[in-house]
């Protein structure tokens, strides 16, 4: 059985967060980068790392293995920030997810992806598109769009400080 809204092959980013390999649907994705330095922006959730000046823009930085329950991701040489789109209530917000490591794109057909599982009623796993499958293996997709709440952007939104001058990073 097939996830629900997936029709046809669809491309996706695979990225590492400790020893688990997800996928953000490649249209969310508007670019990785390097890791850089991060403006710790005070009295926001502990996943919520910072912001950082992308090309004059203020993008924040959230950490996706703190949102997920795992330890704070730390900077390796693979350390890298994803920035998508994420949208909520037909607002578009620009973020970077911090990733331990980004793998690869793959190409997934519907075959391929099976349902998120239902883990009872206490835990939320909305966020998770499907498990897409290859090589004996699962692939978490998420859906970028329901990993983070409404209130939870929303803060995100409120403690995006001006961006600093082009000079000034």
């Amino acid at each position: 059985m097939s996830a629900t809204g997936v029709m046809e092959t669809t491309q996706y980013l695979t990225f590492k967060l400790e020893d688990e390999v997800f996928a953000l649907d490649i249209s969310k994705v508007r670019e990785v980068l390097d890791f850089t330095t991060i403006t710790k922006v005070p009295k926001t959730p502990e996943f919520m790392r910072g912001v950082i000046n992308l090309r004059g823009s203020v993008v924040p930085v959230v950490d996706l293995r703190l949102k997920f329950g795992m330890s704070k991701t730390e900077k390796t040489v693979n350390t890298c920030i994803i920035i998508a789109e994420v949208s909520v209530d037909n607002e578009t917000t620009v973020l970077g997810a911090l990733a331990d490591s980004v793998q690869e794109v793959m190409d997934l057909e519907p075959g391929q992806i099976e349902a998120a599982p239902k883990i009872g009623t206490h835990l939320n796993t909305a966020f998770i598109r499907g498990m897409g499958k290859r090589d004996n293996t699962f692939v978490i997709i998420l859906d970028i769009d329901k990993v983070f709440s409404v209130d939870e952007l929303a803060l995100v939104q409120a403690n995006q400080p001006e961006a600093p001058a082009e000079g000034a990073s």
